[in-house]
């Protein structure tokens, strides 16, 4: 009877064991492409935010003959490459620590708006961009990570290029222009498809021109995280690729800055 029990019990770990190695995912492998702009004196921020501030406190050989750097820095959530944690407008979802790690890594795919956003500096992506899209390339995975590529990557950091002004202050917001997701077609992918997140690059998924920001509100509303000012995704295919969006984790944040990157196959 031991030995029964005893034999029962390794055939159990060797099932156990079994199951865990089929369900471990494999690490995809491939060209890493970094779609994050660098934090700096350059770094694009809201009309009404100061930006980035860096400070050095260390750079130099100590008197113990090693060299040693350190420095602080100050910044606003949103600016630069950033993410909008649902919370940033919809009170019930989550804040930027709350976002499950699963959200932020998936299978992406681009949306390319480029000829249109050249067009139209306004330009809002509409539900009939994702239909074209799906024409060609399948109905939307479930789980996706959307990035939408207005081309307007290839202006930063010239303010008046990427955002249509540099002035400062609360009366530089009107003066905003950029592409942006039009509160239609956010609707229509929150109700009709199943994606982790959406990204673009430009200053905010509501474009420039919006004042009630009703793009924002609709996808923070399902717990639909934002990637904005994201880098040139001009290496990037239609689909087939990665994408892991990694953020400060800031207890209770409404977002923070964010290191993207795509893994080519």
């Amino acid at each position: 009877m031991k030995h029964v029990v005893y034999l029962s019990s390794i055939l159990i770990l060797v099932l156990f064991a079994g199951c865990q190695k089929s369900a471990s995912p494999q690490f995809p492998n491939g060209r890493i492409v970094d779609l994050s702009h660098s934090f700096d004196s350059q770094t694009i921020y809201w009309p009404t935010e100061e930006g980035f501030k860096l400070e050095k406190e260390h750079d130099g050989v100590t008197p113990q003959g090693y060299y040693y750097a350190s420095n602080k820095f100050c910044a606003p959530e949103h600016g630069g490459t950033h993410i909008d944690a649902p919370r940033h407008f919809a009170v019930s979802s989550n804040a930027l620590d709350q976002i499950p790690l699963d959200q932020l890594i998936g299978n992406g795919i681009v949306i390319d708006v480029t000829r249109q956003s050249e067009a139209n500096r306004d330009y809002l992506v509409s539900p009939d961009d994702f239909a074209n899209w799906e024409k060609q390339n399948g109905q939307i995975p479930n789980g996706a990570i959307i990035l939408l590529r207005t081309g307007f990557a290839k202006y930063w950091p010239d303010r008046v290029k990427y955002m249509g002004t540099d002035e400062r202050g609360e009366g530089a917001v009107a003066k905003l222009h950029f592409p942006g997701l039009s509160p239609e077609a956010a609707r229509w992918l929150s109700t009709n498809r199943q994606i982790k997140a959406i990204g673009l690059d430009t200053p905010s998924i509501d474009y420039g021109q919006s004042t009630t920001f009703d793009t924002h509100q609709i996808l923070y509303a399902k717990n639909i995280p934002a990637f904005e000012n994201v880098g040139d995704m001009s290496a990037l295919p239609a689909k087939g690729f990665w994408v892991i969006a990694m953020p400060m984790k800031i207890g209770g944040g409404s977002g923070g800055p964010l290191r993207i990157a795509a893994i080519l196959p």
